[in-house]
């Protein structure tokens, strides 16, 4: 059975990518079209753009995380497949910028799904097409989340999925099939490995890693730090707060319920906070 390496751009997943190689290392990368999010680096910008068939303008996550993936791939010595077929401009707006604006949320949290999860689905069925392992990030005190993801499962431990595996002759549409496509294994929780292990093995390693990976205005992060995010990252939060408004003219739906990220980014924290303040719980960080 082939393996697959789902990669984050995080330290814990990182880890995985060094001591448990696969025949697949994939990356899925959170694009905008916003130039005000621009990646400063031209030549970097066009060399993303040539690893995923797309232009990549900038990223949602921090700017950092375009550095990590690079730095990886050298370190590990192997390819990392980047994945982004679409932006997350694309899922909030449409592709032509009309009708209603669908922010994902807690209760429907598409985002996830569709910009990292639907892209890997799919590199499998082009790329592999018969039941693979996949290595998922969950260290050893994260048994609960391990165990949630199996309840997921069939009977023979594989996830399924609705994959497109094609399209009509006669509509052009796609044509969607279910199959059983991941089996998920927990190296780490098997091998017994703790966060202060990773961040151990990384100290001094050639790899830059950024402050958080992930959306840098990700709702399932607690509104401290998404205060916190929009100092560190004001154009990118931004894009966040933008797009909540739009979405306040049609449905009066905002990211969190009971405030609004403009709220959030205006607050005036009461005292003063360091980046050792927030763990993983806060990060809104999730496992594919």
């Amino acid at each position: 059975m082939k393996t697959i390496n789902s990669l984050s751009g995080g330290k814990t997943s990182s880890y995985i990518a060094v001591h448990y190689p696969a025949d697949f290392d994939v990356f899925s990368l959170i694009r905008t079209d916003d130039k005000k999010c621009m990646f400063p680096d031209k030549k970097i910008r066009q060399e993303v753009s040539d690893r995923i068939g797309h232009e990549f303008i900038g990223t949602l996550e921090e700017d950092m995380i375009i550095y990590t993936m690079l730095d990886l791939e050298q370190y590990i010595g192997r390819k990392i497949h980047w994945l982004s077929p679409r932006t997350f401009d694309e899922l909030v707006y449409g592709k032509k910028r009309i009708g209603t604006v669908n922010l994902p949320s807690g209760m429907q949290r598409n985002c996830t799904f569709k910009l990292k999860v639907r892209p890997i689905e799919q590199f499998w069925f082009e790329n592999v097409g018969e039941p693979v392992e996949m290595r998922i990030g969950f260290r050893a005190n994260e048994k609960r989340r391990a165990n949630t993801m199996l309840e997921k499962t069939n009977e023979n431990g594989f996830t399924e999925s609705n994959i497109i595996v094609g399209k009509s002759e006669k509509t052009g549409r796609n044509k969607w099939q279910v199959r059983q496509w991941r089996k998920p294994v927990f190296p780490l929780i098997e091998d017994n490995i703790f966060k202060d292990q990773i961040e151990s093995y990384w100290e001094g390693k050639p790899v830059r890693f950024a402050y958080k990976n992930n959306c840098v205005g990700c709702f399932q992060r607690s509104p401290m730090l998404l205060n916190h995010m929009a100092k560190r990252c004001e154009n990118k939060f931004d894009w966040f707060v933008e797009a909540e408004k739009k979405s306040l003219e049609y449905k009066s739906m905002t990211w969190i319920k009971g405030m609004t990220y403009e709220q959030i980014k205006k607050h005036q924290s009461q005292m003063g906070l360091f980046d050792d303040d927030f763990n993983d719980c806060d990060s809104g960080y999730c496992g594919v």
